[in-house]
This record gives structure tokens, sequence and C-alpha cells, in this order.
């Protein structure tokens, strides 16, 4: 044992865990499932929630892409079920399984907001795609992307 060498060794840091905005969305999934036991499969109530979370966000651009993003999947995919996911708007299957999801930059503080898909989405190709998507803002352009996205996801 060679005392000089041990003494250089770096010391380990525990563990710091969860972040307060991470223990706060497990609690908002908490309360989601909660929730989701209490009204089945209530398109009404699924619609209420997501436009609560959209009101919630702390920022005007995430809230202003929230319903966007909202409008945009309601219409191009009208047979997946709104809900909220770990308190952000999603989007589910007949199952109830998650198929695609918005999240807002203000939820974790980085600098875009995110569109995502779960594996469930129908989105293969080959062995590698895209799973999420970052957005500054939407154009028409990133709209027409995530209409196509949408539908072939849910097809």
């Amino acid at each position: 044992m060679n005392p000089k060498a041990d003494a250089k060794k770096p010391t380990k840091k525990p563990s710091e865990g969860f972040t307060a905005d991470e223990k706060a969305a497990m609690k908002a999934r908490a309360q989601e499932l909660k929730a989701e036991a209490r009204a089945g499969k209530d398109r009404a109530e699924g619609e209420k929630a997501i436009l609560a979370a959209i009101a919630g966000m702390k920022d005007s651009t995430d809230r202003s892409m929230g319903k966007r993003i909202h409008e945009i999947v309601t219409a191009a995919a009208p047979e997946l079920m709104p809900k909220t996911w770990y308190g952000m708007p999603a989007y589910a299957d007949k199952d109830g399984k998650v198929i695609c999801f918005f999240q807002a930059a203000s939820k974790f503080g980085v600098r875009y907001a995110t569109f995502g898909f779960q594996p469930d989405a129908k989105l293969d190709e080959g062995n590698m795609w895209a799973a999420s998507f970052a957005l500054i803002k939407l154009t028409s352009a990133e709209e027409a992307k995530i209409i196509a996205l949408v539908k072939k996801a849910v097809s």
C-alpha cells in the first residue's frame, strides 16, 4: 500500500440526487396517474388538463407553442387522447400509451422546447430515427413537419 498514491485519489462526492424540477415532474406524474384512474378515458378531462398545463407554463413562447402544438396534434390525429404526462401536454393511443408529447423549455430551464415521440409511435426507419425535436419557434414549415410526423406515428 502506497500512502502517497492513496492521497492523490480524488474523493468521491455523494450523489446530489434529483433536482427540484425533476422532483416536481415526478410528483406531477404521480398525480396524473391518480387522476387518470379516476377519469378513465375521458377526452374532456384530458383536454382540460392539457389546457391547464399550457396556461401554467412560465414562458409566453412555451405557452403559444404548446397551444399551437395542441391544435396541430388534435387536428392531425383526432384518435389520440389528450392527457398530461409529467405535467406536460401529451397524446395517447387507445391503450393509454403516450405517442407524442410537448415539453416546454422553461420546464427544466433549457434553451429550447421539445416535441417528442415515445416507442409506440410508428416512426421506425431502418436502424436509426429521430425520437424528439428541438423547437425554437413554430413556422408553417415546422408545423407541416409535425403534422406529417404525427400522422406517421399513428398510421
